[in-house]
């Protein structure tokens, strides 16, 4: 296999980087100063030194990184500069997507949208379908990027809005077909949570054509066999995304390499799985 240049748009990176790992895992990086191994400080500097050393010891068998940018907005001006840092710390081929989980009126959209994809250079953004087509297109204009606009979330309380009844079904039915038929060709992809493995298999087969970014496999119980089945569309190759499952695995002095061995294991099974769907 011919290696991408780390130029190529996002997309082929995503696709080339997907094809030699043979696993769509995503390394998601929520660092919660709560959660920082034994003798981290509870803060900038702890939050920063846990996120660059989950990417420096796991981030090989994924194909794209997820930062939670919460975490680090969190401390003001210098947690951001520390989710600079962070984000310009990522290896080049891997895919970068910023969860900001954005969604405004126009102009304050292409204001998010330069500070995502402008200043933070972000590859992929996570976007609030809320407000239509106006908190969507802004991020748009910026050639080549990813968004995911969120559809089915795996947190408990999701179907409180996310399962009221419209015209062809459940709202976030219509939301992914909205998505799948406003945006086809792979620029726009969908949310779809790993913690209702049947919700997750049925909006495969209602829109096969987007890919899905798929949360919830890990410590939140989500089904890993529905996330590597479903995850990838017919348009773009999709990923499954592991944060306190990999970032958890020790909280003592060998955190780095337990989350190194998680992640290899997870990179295995997602293989074994993928294998078994191909034949």
């Amino acid at each position: 296999m011919q290696p991408i240049s780390v130029d190529a748009p996002p997309l082929a990176r995503l696709r080339a980087r997907t094809a030699r790992l043979g696993a769509p895992l995503c390394l998601g990086i929520d660092p919660h100063p709560t959660a920082l191994p034994d003798g981290f400080p509870p803060g900038v500097e702890g939050i920063e030194r846990f996120a660059r050393g989950i990417i420096e010891a796991a981030s090989e068998h994924a194909v794209a990184v997820k930062i939670n940018v919460a975490f680090f907005e969190a401390f003001g001006s210098r947690g951001v500069a520390a989710l600079e840092r962070v984000r310009a710390g990522v290896p080049a081929d891997l895919l970068v997507i910023l969860d900001a989980k954005r969604g405004d009126i126009g102009p304050t959209a292409e204001r998010y949208a330069a500070a995502l994809f402008g200043h933070l250079q972000a590859d992929a953004v996570t976007l609030s379908p809320y407000l239509g087509e106006d908190a969507i297109e802004p991020f748009l204009a910026y050639e080549d990027r990813l968004i995911y606009v969120l559809a089915r979330t795996s947190n408990p309380s999701a179907p409180t809005i996310q399962d009221l009844a419209v015209d062809r079904g459940m709202l976030h039915e219509h939301i992914a077909r909205w998505v799948a038929e406003r945006w086809p060709g792979g620029r726009v992809g969908l949310v779809v949570g790993a913690t209702r493995p049947d919700d997750l298999r049925r909006l495969r087969a209602i829109v096969p054509e987007p890919a899905f970014l798929i949360p919830g496999v890990g410590a939140q119980g989500g089904e890993l066999e529905a996330a590597v089945a479903c995850c990838h569309g017919t348009d773009a190759p999709g990923v499954v995304n592991v944060s306190r499952g990999i970032a958890g695995a020790s909280s003592g002095d060998d955190w780095q390499e337990a989350a190194g061995m998680a992640a290899a294991s997870l990179r295995t099974r997602m293989q074994e799985l993928g294998a078994t769907l191909d034949r």
